[in-house]
């Protein structure tokens, strides 16, 4: 369970108090106050119920007058079945390739129904893991339509969408349909370094750290709520390919951790901010 309210004394009580009325054991809790006095309260509450799966629609109906007493925002999320996570890709193969890896190994705890992407060359990576791979090229002029072929695919299919280095700015429109549900990863620890070449505008100015930043994708490019970020050391002798692999390196492990702290519902989005219970 989700829960976000005005803070002030006795949430926890009651939250706790219903849980245990139901006759659910709470196994995980987490919990964090933007001000005690006034400001906002967040907490994640994970809890084992037997017949649960039966019980669910009737448990939201009791508690929505907790949910009112709090003037709570809250949300009751399912554990099972797994979340459904589409890939989108361009010609770059290390996000992709990591996560498959990791998805196939029972890391993620993600289903991946669908790789997407505006070029043809990753097919034969993704073959091997059984998992179907569309490529919609983006033509002249074409970039809202081939958009529109890829909601086709998407809707009822999957419930966020990763962008795997996929290097295209994705229109409005496409966001609107998936509001902090498109993870991004951005080349460096944002804000820094924009544009392109972002490896050689690193070497040139003879960074000591780089990075990478997983954020949800929204309209303002790279300015989305951050999820995750990481940096590693470099020094003088890293020249501009060290860096880039290094880079690569840190991407793809800031992007797997984004991905599961959201398949696991451990981020809460609060403005431009994320709350992360990991």
């Amino acid at each position: 369970m989700i829960v976000s309210c005005p803070d002030r004394p006795g949430i926890v009580a009651a939250l706790s108090r219903f849980l245990f009325t139901a006759g659910a054991n709470i196994v995980q809790s987490d919990q964090y106050s933007t001000d005690p006095w006034g400001g906002r309260f967040f907490m994640r509450v994970e809890f084992e119920l037997p017949g649960l799966a039966d019980r669910y629609e009737q448990l939201r109906r009791d508690f929505a007058p907790v949910a009112q007493e709090f003037q709570m925002e809250w949300e009751l999320k399912r554990v099972w079945p797994p979340k459904r996570m589409a890939i989108l890709v361009s010609r770059e193969e290390h996000c992709l390739l990591d996560l498959l890896w990791r998805w196939q190994a029972g890391e993620l705890g993600v289903e991946i129904p669908l790789v997407i992407s505006n070029h043809p060359h990753l097919a034969h990576r993704v073959e091997p893991f059984g998992i179907p791979f569309y490529h919609l090229p983006i033509e002249p002029g074409g970039k809202e339509r081939q958009e529109q072929q890829m909601l086709e695919l998407l809707r009822g299919r999957v419930d966020f969408v990763v962008l795997a280095r996929y290097m295209q700015i994705l229109t409005p429109a496409f966001l609107a349909e998936y509001p902090h549900r498109v993870i991004n990863i951005h080349h460096s620890f944002l804000p820094a370094f924009v544009g392109a070449r972002p490896y050689h505008q690193a070497y040139a100015r003879g960074v000591k750290l780089i990075g990478a930043t997983a954020h949800y994708a929204t309209e303002e490019l790279d300015q989305g709520p951050i999820i995750e970020q990481d940096v590693i050391r470099v020094d003088h002798r890293d020249d501009p390919e060290s860096l880039r692999r290094k880079g690569r390196d840190i991407e793809r492990l800031v992007l797997a951790r984004a991905v599961k702290l959201h398949a696991e519902d451990r981020v809460i989005v609060f403005g431009n901010k994320t709350i992360v219970f990991a």
